[in-house]
């Protein structure tokens, strides 16, 4: 039996997933101006390299693509550790 097939009794178990594009520090002020449709500005692009966690954990390395007129990650990479 191969690992997909082992696990796949817990295949329906949502969990978590983060993807941080950036980091930003707004004043209180700034915060309270933002609205719906209000865009905050990052510093990534595409192409580069972005953390995934799944659960809180670090489980693997993406790219960060353009998908139409959206952001989207590519999966490039599971650690094994």
């Amino acid at each position: 039996m191969n690992p997909q097939e082992e696990i796949a009794p817990l295949g329906e178990i949502p969990v978590d997933i983060e993807i941080e594009l950036d980091r930003r520090i707004m004043t209180t002020r700034e915060v309270l101006r933002l609205e719906e449709g209000s865009i905050i500005g990052t510093s990534r692009s595409a192409g580069e390299n972005i953390d995934i966690y799944i659960g809180g954990v670090l489980s693997a390395s993406g790219e960060i693509v353009l998908i139409e007129n959206s952001l989207g990650v590519r999966i490039t990479d599971f650690r094994d550790d």
